[in-house]
């Protein structure tokens, strides 16, 4: 039996806020940091021992799983970093709060810009300040893959490649594998596991670090599927991300 699990980073001081975030590499606020400690905790009474992890470019699920892995006393297992894992980019909407928007455009336009798998927000420009084109950690990366902005569809196009010629090939010989990133990174992963369709993935909510489990044969067929932890807890948690950009 393989396992996987996909853990999204705890929460952000723009989660706290309710702005998106996207590429802007915020930090973890006091609640994300003890969320992940939660998370490490579970994990560890659970009997996981990752042989390796992988994580975004972003320091909120950068952090997350830091403080995982310390909880499990895995520090030392080797950690892979990819751009390719980051959130979706949200463009010019970054740093903007869902509730004002959803105030000022109305809620379906902002469940639009959320969640639309194939509709992306309104595009930043590749001098913005805080484009990817003027970050150094992206200096490596071909300028035709990095986003000014991205659809759900875009997110899953750049995860495929990598799930499907790195991370999957190392879930089959490693055996157990986390992966610490983003909803909307983590919700194309989801997509192409469970072959989701376009239409009913918006509709997947996933909460701040709550674990989820993924279970595979020896031949990578998926098995079964289930988030760690109390159920109530999670539904409340999950129902309570589908209403972020909603107005108050």
């Amino acid at each position: 039996m393989k396992r996987l699990v996909l853990l999204r980073h705890g929460e952000s001081v723009w989660n706290k806020e309710n702005r998106f975030t996207g590429w802007t590499d915020v930090d973890l606020s006091e609640k994300g940091v003890e969320e992940a400690h939660k998370a490490g905790k579970l994990l560890r009474s659970e009997g996981f021992r990752f042989a390796k992890a992988y994580t975004s470019y972003l320091k909120r699920a950068v952090k997350t799983l830091n403080v995982v892995l310390d909880e499990m006393d895995l520090d030392w297992i080797p950690v892979e970093k990819s751009w390719k894992l980051n959130e979706k980019h949200y463009g010019e909407l970054q740093g903007l709060n869902k509730s004002e928007m959803a105030e000022k455009y109305g809620d379906e336009q902002v469940h639009i810009w959320r969640r639309s798998y194939d509709v992306p927000p309104h595009a930043m420009e590749k001098e913005d300040a805080r484009s990817p084109f003027s970050d150094p950690r992206y200096a490596g990366v071909p300028a035709e893959c990095l986003p000014l902005t991205e659809a759900l569809k875009d997110t899953v196009e750049r995860i495929r490649p990598y799930w499907e010629e790195v991370i999957r090939p190392d879930v089959q010989k490693q055996g157990e594998i986390i992966i610490a990133a983003h909803g909307n990174s983590l919700r194309g992963i989801i997509k192409i596991l469970k072959n989701i369709s376009d239409e009913d993935i918006p509709a997947l909510n996933l909460p701040t670090a709550v674990p989820y489990l993924f279970e595979f044969d020896d031949n990578m067929n998926l098995v079964a599927d289930r988030f760690l932890g109390d159920p109530d807890e999670i539904r409340a948690l999950q129902e309570a991300v589908a209403n972020q950009g909603k107005k108050k």
